[in-house]
């Protein structure tokens, strides 16, 4: 059972990466409407979906569509087919005992070519709670860890970054030294043009998983514009300005399946290759609020995936923080598979041997619900139900741990992306939240 587990979570995040709703430039359209329109059901009731299949924008008429239905991220547990008439049909979920949610994946065959196409709906997802629970050495130990690490000075070198600035923007190159091991992280830190002396919130936006450069840095250039200074920064002290060869390289080296980063020490917490990271999150807000420009109030986080996760995490790890906002979480419940449902990217149960005391006792210091559990600032977090890299159900159990004002837009159809609307929507949240 287990193999055949971590061979379909396998399979799930492949189509993950190349898939969304509505395919760019696809000959075929999928429509899911579930007979609750909010896409959520209480636990015992049962979930009907309708779904409908456009070819050319024509409704199809006596093509069959295969399905499957499992929990999320989990293997199937039923199979059919339906015929479809004037382009729709009716597939039926079924329910849970337990909050969660079913997943109904179906294809459709045109020829020698095979459409895929998912919807997942929820069982009273706002009582699911986390598998994960807190150490009782946790605060403990990140304190400890905090103090260590504000011992070395704060260190960084700052330079003007031309490309990315505009009539409105300055942009810099940061390289910010974190210890005497010569380990750094870079960033690019912007600054509304002109800016004055203590007028300015802060921003730190931490990155999304991988070995890669700061991808189009002035794609959030509005906050700039709107008068916050921002930080992007990548977590592996690597030059943002190495060509995108060299990176692929690297990735190619050091982020493998079974050995990647996220794994790197995972059987010792004091050996954690993510310890660095989480610690490099702080030191950015000490570089940030070390600015002149600085207000000397606000300090938001805000990022999406693994960057939300370090969002959640700096605003459990750093009380300065005084706004939080985070995109479908990584490394949330990570364990969870453990209790025979989804569990965080990067999904560790996809390669056998990862369930060892070990590593899940690390796991457990590392988790963004236990982050989150500490978190005091006013919070903001957006996710997709159609999401198989970050899935629902670990972004409810981060959701429903916060004890801080918090608030939520669920993005049911979102698989593992956010809108632009969404996007700036979160700097208006944060710059309403300004003290």
């Amino acid at each position: 059972m287990k193999r055949i587990l971590f061979a379909f979570v396998i399979s799930l995040l492949s189509i993950a990466v190349a898939g969304e709703n509505y395919p760019y430039r696809s000959d075929l359209l999928w429509v899911t409407v579930p007979d609750h329109s909010d896409w959520i059901y209480r636990t015992g009731e049962k979930a009907e979906v309708e779904v409908q299949v456009y070819r050319y924008g024509i409704p199809q008429d006596g093509v069959t569509v295969e399905y499957e239905i499992g929990g999320d991220m989990m293997p199937a547990d039923s199979y059919g087919s339906v015929v479809l008439k004037d382009g729709k049909a009716k597939i039926s979920i079924g329910t849970m005992k337990e909050p969660g949610f079913r997943d109904c994946r179906m294809t459709v065959k045109y020829g020698d070519k095979t459409y895929k196409h998912h919807v997942k709906v929820g069982f009273s997802p706002e009582k699911i709670q986390p598998y994960t629970q807190m150490p009782a050495d946790f605060k403990e130990f990140w304190d400890s860890n905090k103090a260590e690490a504000a011992k070395f000075p704060l260190k960084y070198t700052k330079e003007l970054a031309p490309e990315y600035c505009t009539d409105k923007i300055d942009c810099y190159l940061i390289k910010l030294q974190l210890n005497n091991a010569g380990q750094a992280v870079y960033g690019y830190l912007f600054y509304p043009k002109d800016a004055q002396k203590g007028s300015c919130p802060v921003v730190l936006c931490p990155p999304g998983a991988g070995i890669k450069t700061i991808k189009g840095p002035l794609r959030h250039k509005y906050y700039a514009e709107e008068g916050c200074i921002r930080l992007e920064f990548e977590i592996h002290g690597l030059h943002p300005k190495m060509t995108e060869e060299q990176f692929k390289e690297i990735s190619a080296a050091f982020s493998g399946r079974e050995n990647g980063y996220l794994q790197n020490g995972l059987d010792n917490k004091d050996n954690y290759y993510m310890k660095r990271v989480y610690l490099a999150c702080v030191r950015c807000i000490d570089l940030l609020t070390s600015l002149p420009e600085w207000d000397g109030k606000n300090v938001a986080v805000q990022g999406g995936s693994q960057g939300g996760a370090l969002a959640i995490i700096t605003a459990g790890l750093d009380e300065r923080v005084t706004a939080c906002v985070a995109n479908h979480p990584a490394l949330s419940d990570m364990a969870g598979y453990m209790a025979g449902r989804a569990g965080g990217y990067p999904h560790f149960f996809r390669v056998e041997g990862m369930d060892t005391p070990e590593k899940l006792n690390t796991m457990a210091y590392y988790d963004v619900v236990n982050f989150a559990r500490m978190v005091k600032a006013p919070t903001f977090i957006t996710w997709g139900f159609n999401d198989d890299v970050c899935p629902p159900t670990t972004s409810y159990a981060v959701y429903n741990v916060l004890t801080c004002p918090k608030e939520a837009l669920i993005t049911p159809i979102n698989e593992h992306w956010t809108s632009e609307d969404t996007e700036r929507g979160h700097l208006d949240w944060i710059l309403e939240h300004l003290r």
